[in-house]
């Protein structure tokens, strides 16, 4: 990705506007915190997606086989100790009982009893040993499966066509590469070892009270299937309600973004009333959902807890009967008990591990889905580099639709001399940007070929074609940085002296002395702290150091008092200077020079020349021009 962003060219940056033009910003709703999914989403195929997953872990299969043998190692160990501990507390309580009695040489084994505790807690080391080292690898193993993700939605990113990001929310794209993968990370972290260790813990305490007593473990069964039922229950209904949580909390955090970066038009409007009333309505339901799922999951672990008790005292009651008929020692009953305690644990995490395999499925299904949409043609396998770019364009006969079965641009031919200025023009909607995107190949023509220099820019690497343009776009973009880095975007290798120099022919030198700390200070997130015409100078200077052959420029004359707009416009007539160029016009007053204007209207070329020749044709053009100049529209 870095590749893309680092050259001359700043044509990601037309990209990106593009897109925040047609989708806007943001993240859309339905995550929880923590990039968390709690909303029960399931997935088309868990199946597959699994199995897929379980592909990306391959590489990775002998650490999580360590995990998987420490895991049991661990459990195991854990299960043997009230075993253990059982049969200590029955010489104990055997030895104290045969002294009340004064059984002749009675006595407390208290050298078994010390041996008995030195081996648990050499057993409760190594558990605990196991399990952090178990911990330790497969956090390893998911931050690395979820870096090598990000790597790929990255790359992706850069290898998908740009008619995906027509189609897609930039704020989905988004949530692909933070919440979805987080989701994995957490998911596969938390679920991974736990698995394991809630099978074999559940398997070996049923073993380990099978044999201290059948009785008691059927008894102490009897309130599983409850218990599974009742957890069942919670999970489906707190899942619900989280649903509707995420959907509430994303609609809530949409109106208070939207009321915040309007916030002055709201005010002209006198909207706050307005504003607050949904404001209250929707947090209103947020607070109705929130508290209902929190209530139902909450209410899990007292429920299981309150039937493991009654599980518990029919235990101690059968226990002691039993013990009454000498058919089991009081040690084991310790044992049995503290089993039967730990019997419900797995339980319950086997029911929190399939809801949230059900969520990691989900989020997987939706990465991989992004993984396998179309890529762009791929390059040419002999790829041609232009070493001395002249700036010569030809269009020959080229077709193109976005559609292709509705061809906009029909057998369209132009052929631009180095260093001429080439206006397109049209309506609002018209499709001005059509013909850039084609130069640029963010869509390849259906029929015919775009040539540079007399090269097929399809026989060209795409990072090698976009380094030939740079841009000036009517929707600025600067970074959160210093003045003089956002400069630097143009030429990352630029020396100081060529920023400053760029910054003088672009006029910024000028109002940068102004500004407290100058070239070094830092623009704010959305460039606030200075004016709209300065942000357009500033992305002009970006241009001026890039040096490129072939400028793309998009007037963005339109919001800036007319000083500025003078100012502006001497910068690009420089800029344009011995440099091939076209100009996306709005104000047609402002190409009347071009060497060649494109007329467009309905995405399709109705008319070429320039103004001399359109307006003596008194086609749509001189229609077009002469609207801009009827009484009443221009001051």
């Amino acid at each position: 990705m870095s590749e893309r962003i680092s050259k001359k060219s700043i044509g990601a940056q037309f990209d990106k506007n593009q897109s925040a033009q047609v989708h806007g910003p943001g993240p859309g709703p339905g995550r929880g915190p923590m990039g968390m999914n709690m909303s029960g989403e399931k997935p088309r195929n868990f199946k597959s997606t699994m199995i897929k997953l379980l592909q990306y872990l391959r590489p990775y299969r002998v650490r999580i086989l360590i995990v998987l043998i420490l895991a049991i190692a661990s459990t195991a160990l854990g299960i043997f100790g009230p075993k253990i501990l059982g049969n200590a507390t029955t010489v104990l309580f055997d030895g104290a009982v045969n002294k009340i009695m004064h059984v002749p040489g009675a006595a407390i084994d208290f050298t078994y009893i010390g041996n008995v505790i030195l081996l648990l807690i050499v057993l409760y080391i190594f558990s605990a040993g196991a399990s952090y080292i178990q911990g330790l690898i497969i956090a390893n193993v998911s931050a690395k499966l979820t870096y090598n993700l990000r790597n790929s939605i990255a790359e992706k990113i850069n290898r998908l066509p740009l008619k995906y990001f027509d189609k897609q929310s930039y704020g989905d794209v988004l949530s692909r590469v933070t919440n979805d993968v987080d989701t994995i990370y957490n998911s596969l972290s938390q679920s991974l070892s736990q698995i394991v260790s809630s099978i074999v813990m559940i398997i070996g305490i049923m073993i380990m009270m099978f044999t201290i007593n059948w009785i008691m473990t059927l008894v102490a069964l009897i309130t599983v299937p409850l218990s599974v039922l009742l957890i069942t229950f919670f999970v489906k209904r707190s899942q619900k309600y989280y649903k509707q949580h995420q959907k509430f909390l994303g609609e809530i955090n949409g109106h208070i973004e939207e009321m915040y970066a309007g916030h002055n038009v709201m005010r002209a409007f006198n909207g706050e009333d307005k504003s607050i009333h949904k404001f209250d309505g929707v947090n209103g339901r947020l607070y109705g959902v929130a508290w209902k799922s929190q209530f139902f999951s909450g209410m899990m672990m007292p429920v299981t807890m309150f039937i493991g008790n009654l599980g518990y005292v029919a235990i101690c009651i059968v226990g002691g009967y039993l013990a009454i008929l000498k058919t089991i020692k009081v040690g084991d009953i310790l044992a049995f008990i503290q089993y039967a305690r730990q019997f419900n644990q797995p339980i319950s995490q086997a029911a929190n591990i399939a809801g949230l395999l059900q969520s990691t499925a989900a989020a997987a299904e939706r990465v991989f889905d992004f993984l396998g949409e179309e890529e762009e043609t791929p390059e040419s396998s002999q790829p041609i580099k232009l070493d001395n770019v002249q700036g010569q364009v030809t269009f020959d006969k080229i077709d193109f639709g976005y559609n292709p079965n509705k061809i906009i641009i029909n057998n369209f031919s132009v052929d631009i001399k180095s260093g001429q200025r080439v206006a397109i023009v049209g309506p609002t909607g018209a499709g001005k940007t059509t013909l850039v995107k084609l130069l640029m190949r963010f869509y390849d023509v259906n029929g015919g070929s775009i040539k540079i220099d007399g090269v097929d820019i399809r026989q060209m690497r795409r990072n090698d074609l976009r380094s030939i343009f740079g841009m000036v776009l009517q929707d600025t973009w600067l970074f959160n940085g210093t003045i003089k880095e956002n400069i630097r975007y143009g030429n990352s290798i630029s020396k100081d002296e060529e920023v400053i120099a760029a910054a003088k022919t672009a006029y910024v030198d000028h109002f940068v002395h102004t500004l407290p700390g100058g070239y070094g200070m830092v623009l704010n997130e959305e460039a606030s702290n200075i004016s709209q015409g300065q942000k357009q100078l500033l992305t002009i200077a970006r241009a001026v150091l890039a040096n490129p052959r072939i400028l793309i420029l998009d007037e963005a004359t339109s919001s800036v008092d007319t000083r500025t707009e003078i100012l502006i416009q001497k910068a690009m007539d420089k800029l344009m200077k011995n440099r091939t160029s076209f100009i996306i016009a709005h104000r047609l007053s402002t190409i009347r020079n071009a060497d060649i204007i494109l007329v467009i209207r309905d995405g399709a070329i109705v008319e070429q020349g320039n103004h001399v020749s359109l307006i003596a044709a008194n086609g749509f053009y001189a229609s077009l021009y002469n609207s801009q100049f009827e009484t009443g529209l221009v001051n």
